[in-house]
């Protein structure tokens, strides 16, 4: 497949750009995080006197200048090293400082990434293996009953809310018939439910995007010449205008992975999925900074990866960006 320089400036662009962004997101995350309440009074407690909490927040850096907070804060970032947790997980010998590199809170955060990466890549695959065939159909016949009720069950899946979902399968399918966990990790059985949860919004929103595409695509006269021709309107849809109809359903396949990943932050708290949005509504409820911000870090970098490899994807579907 020919590539030229064009290629890789646009590609090394939305990169540059994705660095910004992490940063710019980040620094937000950084100075809103100082705003929330003092983490060394939530650390010792309400009862604790005001000597021991300015001694914690000194040995935490808090009673430094906030440009020289920053400072390190963005020396952290570039290094990879986001501070230690100021409470969470923390055992008395942890305390005691016999096992300081359990204070780190990225790894910590990153130990949870495998988790939130097999429920966002499950829910994303079973979405787009179910909504793409009914594109597809709802394409080749439109107006037809079939295409009808495909559009209200795609309607549906936009609209219902996610959480109350959850709970629904939950009620119905863990409680009532017992078939699946109510929670927990580690089998095929957990990732079920959560990723159903997750699944309703993606399946609409790419089979709706699909249907339109394909049904303007075939709109064109290539395609009126192809079913001139006798190829069946299956195949056609399927092989001739799927491929440029693509640009558009790739994109909501990204936007959808984002919401994803996004909102695993709700799902994982109900059905106790031990990943990073767990973790972050974790860090939030004990206000422990450092470990929100290794948090937030990942799921921004998931993003802004997500939305790269979107972006490769567009170079491959239009020639334009890949020769020139």
């Amino acid at each position: 497949m020919k590539i030229n320089n064009a290629f890789f400036a646009f590609i090394l662009k939305r990169l540059l750009n994705s660095v910004i962004l992490l940063v710019i997101v980040m620094s937000l995350v950084f100075f809103a995080n100082r705003q929330i309440g003092d983490p060394a009074r939530m650390v010792l407690g309400n009862g604790a006197s005001e000597e021991a909490v300015l001694n914690l927040r000194t040995q935490m850096g808090l009673e430094d200048p906030m440009s020289q907070q920053y400072g390190r804060f963005l020396y952290g970032l570039a290094t990879g090293d986001l501070g230690k947790t100021f409470r969470f997980g923390l055992s008395d010998s942890v305390r005691a400082g016999n096992d300081a590199n359990a204070l780190s809170t990225l790894p910590i955060a990153m130990d949870r990434l495998p988790a939130t990466l097999i429920l966002a890549g499950a829910t994303i695959i079973f979405s787009v293996l179910v909504a793409l065939p009914l594109g597809l159909y709802a394409a080749a016949r439109p107006r037809s009953p079939p295409d009808r009720a495909i559009g209200v069950l795609s309607l549906a899946g936009v609209s219902i809310v996610e959480y109350w979902f959850a709970l629904v399968l939950v009620l119905v399918f863990a409680v009532q018939f017992a078939w699946f966990p109510t929670s927990g990790y580690g089998t095929v059985a957990h990732v079920v439910l959560p990723a159903l949860a997750l699944s309703l919004r993606p399946i609409g929103r790419i089979t709706q995007i699909a249907r339109s595409s394909l049904l303007d695509e075939m709109a064109k006269p290539y395609i009126t010449a192809a079913k001139g021709r006798g190829i069946p309107m299956r195949r056609v849809a399927a092989v001739h205008a799927l491929k440029n109809a693509a640009i558009p359903i790739v994109t909501t396949i990204g936007d959808e992975t984002i919401n994803v990943v996004t909102g695993v932050i709700i799902i994982e708290t109900i059905f106790g999925w031990p990943g990073i949005g767990a973790l972050t509504v974790d860090a939030l409820s004990i206000r422990d900074i450092p470990l929100v911000e290794a948090t937030v870090f990942l799921l921004v970098l998931m993003v802004l990866t997500i939305n790269l490899l979107v972006d490769v994807a567009y170079a491959f579907l239009n020639p334009r960006l890949r020769i020139g």
